[in-house]
């Protein structure tokens, strides 16, 4: 499992170029993952949301613009750097006064208040929690009963994919990434948690150890990232 702080100082020393180097290296189909977690959320009817390891807002940003001025939406994450980035994107956000963004670690949730969330969100975090089991109960203390957690994360593709999928993740990704962010270390680590992350039945099985009720799952682009929602 990562180690916390090496990881806050790895996000800190690429925040600036957090967003461009997301766009670029998966072809701007983050953009697509984002707006599915944010139907599946708005199917929700939810009134207050909290978007954990929310890094520099943009899931915490597609939710408001989907769900509208009614709701709130709240942002955590435990990188200053990354929550630096967040706000300065949200002065030109139309109703920024409906979202906001907080230092929080998943690993430690004790200073927000237990359940007040009817939706929780965490999207490409999970794989850098030191304690997965640990995260997921955090988390699922954050929501009202009958709430949902929705967990976008990469995952394992479709055996026809993997060959194509793994030659990218090491050569491909690795050589983009050190030219626009000139850290390659950031990167690797990147690649290494992706191959390293389990496929969506021990992540299914792992949030119902951690307490939840039920667990759907979407597998997107060929299985590299999947969406799970569970449920308390």
């Amino acid at each position: 499992m990562p180690d916390s702080r090496e990881i806050r100082k790895l996000f800190a020393d690429i925040s600036e170029n957090y967003d461009a180097a997301n766009h670029l290296l998966s072809g701007g189909i983050d953009i697509y993952w984002r707006m599915r977690l944010s139907r599946l959320v708005a199917k929700k009817h939810p009134k207050n949301v909290g978007d954990f390891a929310t890094g520099s807002g943009d899931v915490a940003f597609a939710l408001q613009r989907k769900l509208g001025p009614s709701v709130r939406v709240s942002g955590f994450d435990f990188c200053p750097e990354m929550l630096a980035q967040a706000e300065a994107k949200k002065r030109n956000h139309p109703i920024r006064e409906k979202i906001t963004f907080t230092q929080a670690d998943c690993m430690d949730l004790g200073a927000i208040p237990r359940r007040p969330f009817d939706v929780g969100t965490v999207a490409f975090g999970v794989r850098n929690f030191p304690d997965r089991f640990q995260g997921f109960c955090e988390l699922r203390n954050c929501l009202r009963e009958g709430g949902s957690l929705f967990v976008l994360e990469f995952s394992q593709p479709y055996r026809w994919l993997k060959p194509f999928y793994r030659a990218y993740l090491k050569h491909v990704l690795p050589l983009l990434a050190r030219c626009l962010t000139r850290d390659k270390d950031a990167y690797r680590y990147l690649t290494q948690s992706i191959e390293s992350f389990p496929e969506v039945n021990q992540i299914t099985d792992e949030l119902r150890r951690s307490g939840f009720s039920a667990v759907n799952v979407w597998r997107l682009t060929g299985g590299i990232v999947a969406i799970h929602e569970a449920i308390r």
